[in-house]
């Protein structure tokens, strides 16, 4: 580990660089930081998340005309494999800082070939709950393993494949959204079931590309933390600090941060939930305006992504990102509180304006909460630190879809400005515990035991 040398003289650090122009996205997608591996690993995760955009746009179509299961057996479902999808990440994040990486993210992607293959072959409700929740299981292990892969083959560049995993993801489940809507034009069982299989296939293709990487070892580089507080002394040593425990459940600060981090992730629910309920149930926009969402989002991301990573780089300007993601999403609901009172074409532009708002939000969440898991945990147990970030995210996905329906949208225009105000504060409250934890961070490492250690030794 090579120990930051940035000093109280020096006014910039080797993570705030000022950000050039840099190399465009195909450029960047053809030689990637990481090199062979993060290629291939690209090109993997878009297959994935191929796969995904079939899943998500046919399968509450597929168990209700092929399966026929009610509206509630389907909510009781998703919402039973969106809890198991929880465990995923922690399981996973234990499990790589015991195996090998690529081996594990291998059988994830098998571990989902086998149960979407079961999902065609189960009759009913009873069968299905098990098999879907264990897709889902893998599903969000997945994820955190390829979380992990991009700390080990990037490095110090790890915002710029995360931006670049990103955009090859959305780009993917975008061609996935418009396969399945060719099959659900067709609106036969076999169709239905042709893109179930096709999903399937896409973790088989996916577990081959991984296999062709080669196995890492974690990153023997680290950013250097001090650059949130400058003349706040010496980066930490390689070793472990006494008092910090090897166990994030035991570092109440890191839980704190993975705590405050679950609202940090609303903007999936409020777009993928809230604008299109919003619009149908409160406004007099047109409803044929609800895909133009999707669509925003999914061009956005892909073609935006990358620029905004490269200005979020560095310790400084990745909590820096916090306060802009609450500004955005507070101007966002309080568009959507307005909405109700335009009329019908005022209306449709002030939620396309929200539309690009959460999906401005979502980019910088996507930079701060991924590259502040990373930077928060100590390297030498980062694998099961990170497993327990990646809570935030499937915790959120079960969680706030009810919140936004019963709570928020249940209350009117009030309740979207009281969310919005919400995650403006709890943004500025994330901000300032993320800086006076690299703040202890960067203390030498007698004084950081003796002041900050947040519980106590093992």
């Amino acid at each position: 580990m090579r120990r930051a040398t940035k000093g109280k003289g020096e006014s910039k650090g080797k993570g705030d660089r000022v950000p050039g122009r840099g190399p465009g996205l195909l450029a960047q997608l053809r030689n990637p930081p990481g090199g062979r591996n993060a290629r291939i690993m690209l090109l993997a995760l878009s297959v994935d998340r191929t796969g995904s955009g079939l899943w998500a746009a046919s399968s509450v179509l597929y168990l209700t005309f092929v399966t026929h299961l009610s509206a509630q057996q389907i909510g009781v479902l998703l919402g039973v494999a969106g809890v198991a999808g929880i465990a995923g990440s922690p399981l996973a994040g234990r499990l790589a800082g015991r195996f090998p990486l690529r081996p594990l993210l291998i059988g994830c992607h098998l571990l989902r070939l086998v149960t979407l293959t079961l999902v065609l072959l189960c009759p009913g409700f009873e069968a299905l709950l098990p098999v879907v929740a264990a897709t889902y299981l893998g599903d969000r292990a997945a994820k955190t393993l390829e979380m992990l892969f991009a700390t080990r083959a990037a490095g110090e560049r790890r915002s710029a494949y995360q931006a670049l995993s990103r955009s090859a993801a959305n780009a993917g489940y975008g061609v996935g959204a418009g396969i399945a809507a060719v099959g659900l034009a067709v609106g036969t069982t076999d169709a239905y079931r042709a893109l179930i299989l096709g999903n399937a296939l896409s973790f088989l293709v996916a577990a081959v590309l991984v296999w062709r990487t080669g196995e890492l070892r974690e990153a023997t580089v680290e950013v250097a933390r001090s650059a949130v507080a400058p003349g706040a002394g010496s980066a930490p040593a390689a070793g472990r600090a006494p008092g910090r425990p090897k166990s994030p459940w035991r570092d109440r600060g890191y839980l704190r941060f993975v705590l405050l981090d679950i609202p940090m992730n609303l903007d999936d629910s409020v777009l993928a939930v809230g604008l299109p309920l919003w619009l149908v149930n409160r406004t007099s926009a047109p409803h044929a305006l609800v895909p133009a969402f999707l669509v925003i989002n999914t061009v956005l991301v892909v073609v935006l992504q990358l620029t905004v990573s490269r200005r979020a780089e560095g310790p400084r300007r990745t909590v820096r990102t916090l306060l802009l993601y609450g500004g955005l999403m507070f101007v966002c609901c309080a568009l959507l509180a307005g909405a109700v009172r335009c009329g019908t074409w005022t209306a449709a532009a002030v939620l396309l304006g929200a539309a690009v708002l959460v999906t401005l939000a979502e980019l910088m969440r996507s930079v701060s909460s991924w590259e502040l898991a990373v930077l928060l945990a100590p390297p030498e147990a980062r694998a099961a630190y990170l497993g327990v970030a990646g809570m935030s995210q499937s915790i959120q996905k079960s969680a706030g879809p009810p919140l936004l329906t019963g709570v928020v949208m249940a209350a009117g225009p009030a309740g979207w400005l009281v969310l919005g105000t919400v995650i403006a504060g709890l943004a500025v409250v994330q901000r300032r515990s993320c800086a006076q934890r690299f703040r202890t961070l960067a203390q030498p490492v007698p004084d950081r035991a003796r002041t900050a250690a947040p519980v106590a030794p093992e």
